[in-house]
């Protein structure tokens, strides 16, 4: 009898884990990446700030000169009626976006592109902010909030700033009815169960006498998608793996 672990059911595509997007506000990218912004600079003023329930952070909805209106992460101490700027000659202060060619070395940035023109992958969360480390010809270092460093293209953009709603992570949840709507709002499975604790019908590691996984947690290299679950990929299990 197959298995419905959850990867499966995620994909099915249930009500479950459906996201409402219905009720957020927009998409959060940078503006389109055309000439005006390779040779100039555009105004924009915020004229609201917002909380979407798909987003951990406050955003910002930006009016820009030339009539565009796009939603941005609102960084710190950023008020309505504020001034941002777009273009690869914008100031260097909070809020504006560039290339990262032109932002110097040591500053905090957020939204970072992962390709020139996709609107930002990168550092989108509330409280976090990269930094630039080094600057090259040919190639931008930069560390992530997870202390990680990667290289990105010298024409991906950038916000300058570190993005509003910092301390989201230190006020506990006291009842788990407040950490229901927040994962429904953002389609995520909530309350997690362990695989040991199914059946069998429903996991490969349900069942058996107690919760016991009674089978290695490593998948096979090539396993199909129902028996996919574990240590996907581990370089090293078992004792000394953290060494």
């Amino acid at each position: 009898m197959g298995k419905r672990p959850i990867v499966r059911a995620r994909g099915k595509g249930s009500f479950t884990y459906r996201a409402h997007s219905h009720r957020w506000y927009g998409e959060v990218k940078h503006s389109k990446y055309d000439d005006a912004f390779r040779n100039g600079v555009i105004k924009g003023t915020i004229t609201d700030l917002v909380k979407c329930p798909g987003h951990c952070a406050p955003l910002a909805i930006v009016e820009y000169e030339n009539k565009e209106i796009c939603f941005m992460f609102a960084p710190d101490n950023i008020r309505v009626g504020d001034e941002v700027y777009l273009g690869n000659k914008a100031p260097l202060q909070t809020g504006s976006t560039l290339a990262l060619k032109n932002i110097p070395e040591g500053t905090s940035i957020y939204n970072i592109e992962s390709n020139p023109g996709d609107g930002g992958k990168f550092v989108r969360a509330g409280g976090t902010a990269g930094k630039i480390i080094q600057v090259l010809p040919d190639e931008i270092l930069i560390e992530l909030p997870s202390r990680k460093q990667k290289k990105f293209n010298p024409e991906c953009r950038a916000t300058i700033g570190i993005i509003a709603g910092a301390g989201r992570t230190e006020k506990p949840f006291l009842k788990a009815g407040k950490k229901h709507w927040l994962m429904r709002a953002r389609g995520k499975l909530y309350p997690r169960t362990s695989g040991v604790a199914m059946n069998a019908v429903d996991h490969p590691f349900g069942s058996g006498r107690g919760r016991h996984v009674g089978k290695p947690k490593t998948p096979p290299r090539f396993a199909p998608a129902g028996r996919n679950v574990g240590l996907l990929h581990a370089r090293k299990t078992g004792r000394g793996k953290k060494s």
